[in-house]
């Protein structure tokens, strides 16, 4: 009876123990998990939700992706994905950081004429003055006129609208000079 109760004792004792030692591990080790979407796909499809998700888990907001090397603030500042850009911008991606081509978020989303993505990007710090492999600025994307443009925007257009690029030519034309005037 006695070695019954000791056993129980020492039972309960050690199922305490570990029990409080496997919460407390637990609460340390316990990370959030990223999305099983990676982080470009949806910086492409501006999936905010899965976005937040990637910053919580603490996923690389700079990685590039192995195509052209743009960063997913890059990717959404193409796609205009305005409130990717922003959670992006907000959580401490670099602003600076530049595709295979040497262009930055600002050089990109100036010249695809995402207005609001260009004045966060300035408001946070980026640079105006880095220079792509072309040796341009964010604000020679913007200087040529408009027409001289046109078929480079159809270019884009055949290689990424089917991944979703969408672009207004007659917003396009109007905002060119604001967004200029922005990077002066």
């Amino acid at each position: 009876m006695i070695l019954g109760m000791i056993i129980l004792l020492v039972n309960v004792s050690c199922n305490t123990k570990t029990e409080g030692t496997d919460n407390k591990e637990q609460t340390k080790t316990e990370k959030v998990r990223p999305p099983k979407t990676d982080i470009h796909t949806a910086a492409l499809t501006g999936d905010v939700l899965l976005i937040e998700q990637h910053i919580a888990a603490g996923s690389d907001l700079d990685a590039k992706d192995p195509f052209g090397g743009s960063t997913p603030l890059i990717t959404a500042s193409v796609f205009g994905k305005t409130e990717v850009a922003m959670a992006l911008i907000k959580s401490g991606a670099d602003l600076n950081k530049q595709n295979n081509d040497g262009a930055s978020a600002l050089h990109v989303a100036a010249f695809f004429g995402r207005k609001e993505i260009v004045e966060a990007l300035l408001v946070h710090g980026a640079d105006k003055n880095i220079l792509n492999s072309r040796g341009e600025l964010a604000i020679t994307t913007v200087q040529a006129p408009f027409e001289q443009m046109i078929p480079v925007y159809d270019f884009f257009l055949q290689q990424f609208g089917p991944m979703g690029l969408e672009l207004d030519y007659e917003k396009l034309e109007e905002i060119r000079p604001l967004i200029y005037k922005m990077l002066l």
